[in-house]
């Protein structure tokens, strides 16, 4: 078995090396064209700051790791068949089965090389490419000026049971140094009424539970009606309006929160993923997107496990001299079938209000299954 893992790993090793970097190197190609727009454009804050040809390259770098992330269990899949199928050919591998190396000693031996490539992903994944990713989108808002998602910004909600009140956050933008832009709160009572409104041009959060909002206003809404009058049509309603140049609101809400609303799911950490579905279940907000996000950082490295499964059996068909670029590419067409079925099931899964598990682990069980039924016909069986 030492002898053997020495061959096949060695083998599978070099070939998915070689083909993620035939990966990342036509990908980066592409991710450079997208920067070349861009060449020239100036710092807002430094004018002396343009952005040339080497910190397009710089942030062409910053996104290798998420590319590699997503890529792994293809390349896996691609590098596995390609070394199988050239052993079967030239007789090798037929040469290991009457050494010894039975059907279930293979798959156990794959298996094992597969939860290395499985941890190398969910390492890359989970603690490499996120943090390389945010410092893209800061240098991206360098000279961009701020980030956001959609037309409105991200919505925040936060409750307080001690004071029974409720306040929804709008945060318009974030820019290059986390700084919080066109900030709205909406503060509600215990019975749904709105108490008051902030604006500020910008707000940042200083660590100790509260944000420093700058150049804004407050207005405060007072519904009460006078003890002696019942018709609601002669309430006193005022509204109280002033302007402050620097204002203090203590909230639970952080800049790592804001950051997860307003970011890519697919480029948040599991832990910061799991936080925020905390943060959402305790303010009785749908996490269904966040949770089937999280289920999916777990269960995707698991995808290199079915990767070298599903590869195994073509180990054991015969070939012709011509007959192995047919098969590397129904793997190719295999792992980006994998790809994509990860991502719709994303997708149904959330509109269906799937379980968020279930949604996420869906495309590993069904290739799960099909790399079993693969190996059952044409190892156990022929």
């Amino acid at each position: 078995m030492k002898t053997l893992r020495v061959i096949l790993y060695k083998e599978i090793f070099t070939a998915v090396t070689f083909i993620a970097l035939g990966f990342l190197g036509l990908f980066s190609f592409f991710d450079l064209v997208d920067q070349l727009p861009s060449l020239g454009r100036l710092n807002p804050l430094d004018a002396n700051e343009p952005f040339t040809l080497l910190t397009a390259l710089y942030a062409v770098a910053l996104g290798l790791p998420w590319r590699l992330y997503q890529l792994m269990p293809i390349c896996v899949l691609i590098g596995t068949i390609l070394v199988l199928t050239r052993l079967a050919q030239s007789s090798e591998f037929t040469i290991l089965r009457v050494s010894g190396l039975g059907p279930w000693m293979a798959l156990r031996a794959m298996l094992s090389l597969g939860l290395v490539f499985a941890v190398f992903t969910f390492i890359t994944g989970d603690y490499i490419a996120p943090y390389t990713n945010k410092q893209q989108t800061l240098l991206k808002v360098r000279f961009d000026g701020s980030v956001s998602t959609g037309r409105t910004g991200a919505w925040l909600k936060e409750s307080s049971p001690k004071r029974s009140e409720t306040a929804s956050v709008n945060v318009g933008a974030i820019n290059a140094s986390l700084a919080f832009q066109q900030v709205k709160i909406f503060e509600f009572d215990s019975a749904g009424r709105l108490k008051r409104t902030i604006t500020a041009s910008d707000g940042i959060d200083v660590g100790d539970g509260s944000w420093q909002l700058t150049q804004g206003t407050i207005a405060r809404y007072d519904n009460a009606s006078p003890a002696n009058e019942r018709d609601s049509a002669t309430k006193d309603n005022r509204i109280a309006t002033e302007s402050f140049k620097t204002y203090e609101w203590r909230t639970d809400i952080t800049k790592d929160m804001v950051s997860v609303a307003l970011l890519d799911p697919d480029n948040l950490s599991t832990l910061e993923l799991y936080e925020y579905v905390t943060h959402l279940d305790q303010n009785r907000q749908s996490a269904q997107q966040y949770e089937i996000e999280f289920w999916r950082k777990l269960f995707y490295p698991m995808g290199c496990l079915v990767m070298v499964a599903l590869a195994l059996p073509f180990a054991y068909l015969h070939f012709r001299s011509e007959g192995i670029a047919g098969y590397v590419f129904i793997g190719f067409l295999t792992g980006i079938s994998f790809f994509l079925m990860n991502s719709m099931f994303s997708f149904i899964g959330n509109l269906s209000t799937w379980q968020p598990w279930l949604a996420a682990a869906a495309p590993s069980l069904i290739y799960s299954a099909i790399s079993l039924l693969a190996f059952s016909w044409l190892v156990l069986r022929r």
